[in-house]
């Protein structure tokens, strides 16, 4: 093995490690990402691999063209629609107030129409390599089959504020005027789980209930608006939107508050699995390259490269486990299906309890653990990191050490989120089944 004997050629190598220790969203096309020359291996490519063998073939429909037929390849469920109206997507002269962009998605899948639009915009997930776009044309005279986009779509969805710097996906709130333009002078919020409801759903269309936690939905403003100037209850707990729009042209008539909600969650998540499945190849990477700088043995993990995992872990481990989630004042409830279908896909423990299961009176589940937990992005993590988060996850469901950090979790709260884990969740180590006799 080669030592490294120059001072300044170490100083380099050193260097080089440290730039690469702080995630930029600029070198995920280097090693160890290399995210878009890999190809992709995530639901829509395997759709598209289908679709080339004519194993499937997508219907034409006179009224909603090919998107019901690629929603239902793709088991995406249509009382998922919520619709928003900001100009905020690629399609962007496209979409205003009277003719808002529809999405639609599932665990691992997005997909958004635009009335008119030249394509389907798809953000799907791949289980090692993160978010993968596509575009599908909308013509009936062209092939309908999905089709690999990168610098164009990730001049949006790569961001260090927005996205952590990997490729992914956000949800934002805006001030909409009346053409759906955001207001830059009053600012805009990215929006998940922690995001307080009345920062939530500007330029979005909303159709339910939220007890007295008021909304930006539904709302157009004026250019002089202001976050302290805007009155939120004339948009808040409609539970219908048309008398707002002809709702005619969409798959159903519901923008669902719940939907809307879950959607929130469900990108913040992606990313966040990305941004510790990315960090910690590198770190990994890194570790290789000053073992052999150094003279030590390859399977040396340097304190520097532990610390690095764990920040990424952390952190994942946290968001799943909805720490700060911003609170509910009261029940809310949706107009369409989507409340229903998605508990019901479960899986469901013994007693019939779900990470699936809503409780939408104080926070958003009833278990807070994150159904996409059972994710192939999940279980595709790195070892070094996915061991670190299911270890400390079990030290948070079994012991009192973390309670000031996770206050929200009840004891009972984390004995039924073991209990439906170990029942439900493959592969877990064997520490998760001995704690139950505990």
């Amino acid at each position: 093995m080669k030592i490294l004997k120059s001072p300044v050629l170490l100083w380099f190598v050193l260097a080089a490690v440290l730039c690469t220790s702080v995630l930029r969203s600029e070198d995920y096309d280097e090693e160890p990402i290399r995210y878009s020359a890999t190809a992709a291996d995530d639901p829509v490519a395997r759709l598209v691999q289908r679709l080339d063998s004519g194993a499937v073939k997508l219907r034409w429909d006179e009224n909603h063209g090919w998107l019901p037929s690629l929603l239902e390849a793709l088991d995406i469920p249509t009382s998922s629609q919520t619709l928003v109206f900001s100009k905020t997507s690629l399609q962007r002269e496209r979409i205003m107030p009277e003719r808002p962009r529809a999405l639609y998605f599932n665990d691992e899948v997005y997909v958004g129409m635009v009335q008119n639009g030249a394509v389907l915009e798809i953000a799907s997930t791949d289980p090692r390599q993160g978010t993968m776009f596509y575009a599908m044309p909308t013509d009936r005279e062209k092939v309908p089959s999905p089709r690999r986009e990168t610098q164009e779509c990730l001049q949006c969805h790569d961001s260090n504020a927005f996205t952590g710097g990997v490729p992914g996906m956000m949800m934002r709130s805006v001030y909409p005027d009346a053409d759906g333009r955001p207001i830059l002078t009053a600012g805009s919020y990215v929006t998940d789980q922690r995001t307080p409801l009345a920062q939530r759903w500007g330029g979005w269309y909303v159709t339910g209930t939220t007890a007295d936690g008021l909304h930006m939905g539904n709302q157009i403003f004026t250019p002089n608006v202001t976050p302290e100037t805007i009155e939120r209850k004339s948009g808040s707990n409609l539970t219908t939107v048309a008398d707002l729009l002809d709702v005619s042209p969409y798959l159903t008539p519901h923008s669902d508050v719940v939907a809307l909600m879950v959607l929130s969650h469900q990108l913040q998540m992606h990313n966040l699995i990305t941004r510790a499945s990315f960090e910690t190849r590198r770190a990994l990477r890194d570790d290789v390259v000053m073992n052999n700088a150094l003279g030590r043995r390859p399977e040396f993990r340097s304190e520097t490269t532990t610390r690095r995992i764990a920040s990424v872990g952390e952190a994942l481990l946290r968001y799943m486990l909805y720490v700060d989630e911003a609170a509910l004042s009261g029940p809310v409830r949706g107009t369409s299906d989507f409340t229903r279908e998605f508990a019901a896909k479960g899986p469901h423990d013994p007693q019939g309890r779900s990470l699936r299961e809503f409780d939408l009176q104080r926070r958003l589940m009833h278990y807070p653990l994150s159904h996409l937990i059972y994710s192939e992005a999940f279980d595709a993590l790195p070892p070094a990191v996915r061991n670190y988060v299911l270890e400390r996850l079990l030290t948070v469901l079994t012991t009192i050490i973390d309670n000031e950090s996770f206050p929200h979790l009840s004891p009972s709260d984390r004995r039924a989120i073991l209990e439906i884990l170990v029942a439900t969740k493959p592969g877990l180590p064997p520490g998760f089944t001995a704690a139950l006799g505990r």
